[in-house]
């Protein structure tokens, strides 16, 4: 096999095209974030049916990586990754022309669909094509592309809304997407070492059965759609909270304030170095720890406390997360990329499930709700480190006799 090696110019135009893939993913995928204050003043309707043009979205796109996944291994990976690109660009475009909220979940709901064409099978082509001891740089700039593009379309979303509308802020981000997509066509060579499979079904639905059999990995899933939950219901109601009195603040200072999540992108980092001084389980309940402490310290009414803790759960949720995700690939001993794809299915629906319910909480409690149903949310997934921990120790414990 022919791999691209690190330092050449092949390898260059593949990183570069995948930060740009990234890049464009997020960016439509979360440019609707920061405007749920003006979809409920624009369509009439309340919070929590705002919050379903992002919920609805992601929803989608759990479910549609299962299948798109499996259906890139009979027709190959970067020509349904273009097609998924170029058609949500063009979709998120027409979003701006919505006459109606409901004409906008519509669209929403096919982007959902066709955004899964590239988190599904963008880590399997950068397997094939990537030599292994390169993979690692390759996979940091997909994934750095991924949270720059979900950062820069909130923000860049939220500052044209403050001026021009939000169908100007969603049409901007249609366009600038719509360019990432030319960059990652031209970009992205051919798979050279991909070769087309039949599509079985019956063992595709056996390997996801087997990972279910494993209370560990089972615990470690739930785990990811806990986490996702957080962040989405705390991120999508700090927006109607700041807008409102006593804060009365812009859209564009409010959308400034999800440049907090670019801390994420050096808390995984970060933690990936203390993973390997002090071991998963130890990082991971600090990191699940720091979540909590950061979610409460926004019950805090001073701006400032208030953003401080945004940033704690940032730091916490993004450690958190990349420990888990990690977590699932060692544990899972057979079918790596199925265990991925489970993780990511429930990962994402989490992203649905508790954006919408957090706004049930909001409509009903205010952020006082938002922030019961997160600590919640995070005493759970303290109460599943402890059986994962508990099912390791005791697994270590089986060989040590059996030896």
């Amino acid at each position: 096999m022919s791999y691209i090696q690190q330092g050449t110019t092949l390898f260059r135009k593949t990183s570069f095209a995948f930060f740009a893939a990234g890049f464009n993913t997020f960016a439509i995928l979360y440019c609707v974030q920061p405007l749920m204050p003006e979809f409920t003043r624009e369509f009439n309707i309340n919070p929590t049916t705002a919050s379903l043009s992002l919920s609805i979205t992601t929803m989608v796109l759990a479910i549609s990586m299962l299948i798109i996944g499996s259906l890139s291994e009979v027709w190959g990976r970067k020509p349904i990754m273009v097609i998924s690109m170029l058609a949500a660009s063009v979709l998120c475009i027409l979003t701006a022309f919505s006459p109606n909220f409901h004409f906008l979940l519509g669209l929403r709901t096919i982007e959902g669909i066709l955004l899964a064409g590239l988190p599904s099978i963008a880590m399997a082509y950068l397997g094939e094509e990537i030599e292994p001891k390169s993979l690692g740089m390759a996979m940091g700039l997909y994934i750095c592309g991924n949270a720059i593009g979900g950062v820069f379309g909130r923000v860049f979303a939220g500052m044209l809304s403050d001026y021009f509308g939000w169908q100007i802020a969603i049409g901007g981000i249609g366009l600038i997407s719509l360019a990432a997509t030319l960059i990652f066509w031209h970009s992205l060579p051919p798979s050279r070492n991909f070769k087309a499979r039949q599509l079985e079904v019956g063992k595709l639905s056996k390997s996801l059965i087997d990972h279910l059999k494993d209370p560990a990995l089972v615990c470690l899933f739930v785990m990811g759609f806990l986490l996702l939950g957080s962040n989405v219901s705390l991120f999508n109601y700090i927006t109607f909270i700041l807008l409102e009195k006593p804060y009365s603040l812009s859209q564009t200072f409010v959308s400034w304030i999800f440049l907090i999540l670019i801390i994420g992108m050096f808390s995984s980092v970060w933690t990936g170095k203390l993973v390997e001084r002090h071991g998963k389980q130890k990082i991971l309940f600090i990191s699940l720890f720091i979540a909590l402490i950061g979610v409460c310290v926004t019950l805090d009414s001073h701006l400032f406390i208030k953003i401080l803790g945004l940033g704690l759960f940032t730091y916490g949720f993004f450690g958190s997360h990349s420990i888990v995700s990690s977590w699932v690939g060692q544990r899972a001993t057979q079918n790596k990329a199925q265990a991925s794809s489970l993780y990511l299915f429930l990962y994402y629906t989490g992203s649905s499930v508790g954006g919408t319910l957090g706004g049930v909480f909001w409509s009903i409690f205010g952020w006082g709700g938002v922030i019961s149903m997160n600590i919640g949310f995070l005493i759970i997934s303290l109460i599943l480190w402890a059986l994962v921990s508990k099912i390791v120790q005791n697994s270590k414990k089986v060989r040590i006799e059996v030896i």
